[in-house]
């Protein structure tokens, strides 16, 4: 059952704009200062269900530069200067519903203090701890409110270059009224989402060993080279593997042309061509391959059919990395075909010399169907001597179908140009109807949780096991959460990298 939410705003001038947005949640005016909302706090606490959730709502003082009256702070964590922190684990969740309705949001802690906070060097010591803003109330109220969950949304009114005393601040604080008024609507969002549920993993999830393997790559070749280190491509189809590597030195680019003369240049997980290879040979580039040994595995069997006098059939998705590199391997011999639809319009010189091979990131029962097209038309069809879709694939398919059919919504944590990310939410929407992949919790719609008891939860391969991780503690943050993991299959695969030789 969904609890009442309960919202406390410190000024009246908070509890009136507050209170006008949202007429069906219990909004307290607790008055200002620390021991006014620790009184309000704990009457009210003490006389509703322990699972209610609880907001603080109302202006704040901005400690750092960068975040600007009407702008929004969504508090992390609620701190103290002589106390331990508060944690707000649902704060990206309420960030993201504030930022569809089209606000600035900064999401960080907020520090609450027993007085007005008013010069720059007194805010400056608040801000060297990493908080974003400064009130007098959040933590007082938060003390009180036991396992319910909690949200604090401040809008800025002063920052260290118009403190209160400015002439500027009088407009800023109109603006800031109306930007209080409009975002307390997100709160319903967040309440209506708050409950108590079920969280199921999916086992495996997250990276498969191809992927850590090439990320090993690029992370040794750091270590021993320094920065920089060049990447042909992404890494690895996943945003924040590319951003952490980036911060660490590695450089991303989309062609050999774009490396100077004699760097060490990383050939990405998804495999190239033999003209890559070969254009990064003539440029006298030190080249590390981290393609995943299972992609050069099609590659390999590419050349062999090949090289048999076959036409080669490739199952695969038009314009991917992997699916450009393979069909590189022989393009006169190599035909993409993408859908069984595709089957009737291909013509080939010899109806006996056929085979086909597949991308290794499809869904198995999709590449079945295209499989079973060719067979139909092409009999004398032959194909590769083990699977080409991956067992990291198979298995996190696999694992996300037993959890689709018991979910009410399944999360995939993933990057939108995964492909094997992509498949697990179109399986999963197959299985249980409602799918969405977030790249991480911060693009969680709240939306999606209001009427769901059972959420699913997986990661492409290609997806940190840390993101999973930020998911859960978010979610954990909308009330009692019990997780529990359907596993699948047990992975124990792992690839050795190669060893980085020495910059010539």
């Amino acid at each position: 059952m969904k609890g009442k939410l309960h919202v406390f705003a410190p000024l009246w001038v908070e509890f009136l704009a507050v209170r006008r947005a949202l007429p069906h949640a219990r909004v307290v005016h607790t008055g200002m200062g620390v021991a006014r909302a620790s009184a309000a706090a704990a009457r009210v606490c003490a006389s509703t269900a322990p699972d209610e959730p609880v907001a603080v709502a109302g202006f704040a003082g901005a400690l750092r530069p960068g975040v600007r009256p009407g702008e929004i702070v969504v508090a992390s964590e609620v701190r103290t200067p002589g106390g331990g922190p508060i944690p707000c684990p649902s704060a990206p969740l309420v960030a993201n519903a504030l930022r569809r309705r089209g606000f600035t949001v900064h999401v960080g802690p907020i520090v609450t203090v027993d007085e007005v906070v008013q010069g720059k060097a007194e805010r400056a010591e608040l801000a060297v701890s990493g908080a974003l803003a400064v009130d007098m109330e959040a933590a007082a109220v938060l003390q009180h409110a036991g396992g319910r969950p909690v949200a604090v949304v401040r809008v800025i009114v002063d920052t260290p270059d118009r403190p209160l005393w400015h002439p500027g601040t009088l407009t800023g604080g109109a603006a800031a009224l109306r930007a209080l008024r409009q975002a307390a609507p997100a709160l319903k969002d967040w309440s209506d989402s708050c409950r108590k549920r079920t969280l199921l993993l999916a086992g495996p999830r997250s990276f498969c060993a191809g992927v850590e393997r090439a990320i090993g790559i690029v992370e040794g070749a750091l270590a021993q080279y320094g920065a920089p280190v060049y990447v042909r491509k992404q890494i690895v189809h996943n945003l924040h593997v590319v951003r952490d590597l980036e911060r660490r030195g590695a450089v991303f680019v989309d062609d050999t042309d774009e490396v100077p003369d004699g760097a060490t240049l990383v050939f990405s997980a998804h495999g190239v061509s033999p003209a890559v290879r070969s254009e990064a040979q003539a440029r006298d580039l030190s080249v590390l391959d981290a393609t995943c040994p299972l992609v050069a595995k099609v590659h390999a069997e590419a050349r062999r059919f090949a090289g048999r006098g076959d036409t080669v059939f490739f199952i695969g998705h038009a314009g991917h990395e992997e699916v450009e590199g393979t069909l590189g391997e022989a393009p006169e011999s190599i035909r993409l075909v993408q859908t069984a639809d595709d089957v009737a319009a291909l013509d080939v010189p010899d109806p006996q010399r056929v085979s086909y091979l597949m991308q290794t990131t499809l869904a198995v029962d999709e590449s079945a169907t295209v499989v079973d097209a060719l067979r139909a038309r092409f009999p004398a069809l032959r194909g590769p001597s083990s699977d080409d879709i991956c067992y990291a694939t198979t298995n996190r398919q696999a694992a996300i179908r037993r959890v689709a059919t018991a979910s009410d919504v399944v999360l995939v944590v993933g990057s939108a140009n995964s492909s094997n990310s992509q498949r697990l939410v179109e399986l999963a929407i197959r299985e249980c109807g409602s799918a969405y992949l977030v790249e991480d919790e911060s693009r969680i719609d709240l939306g999606w949780l209001a009427n769901a008891q059972t959420v699913g939860l997986s990661a492409g391969a290609s997806a940190p096991p840390a993101l999973v991780d930020r998911v859960i503690v978010a979610l954990s943050g909308l009330g009692r959460t019990d997780v529990n993991e359907l596993v699948a299959a047990t992975e124990s695969v792992e690839f050795a990298a190669p060893k980085v030789a020495p910059r010539p």
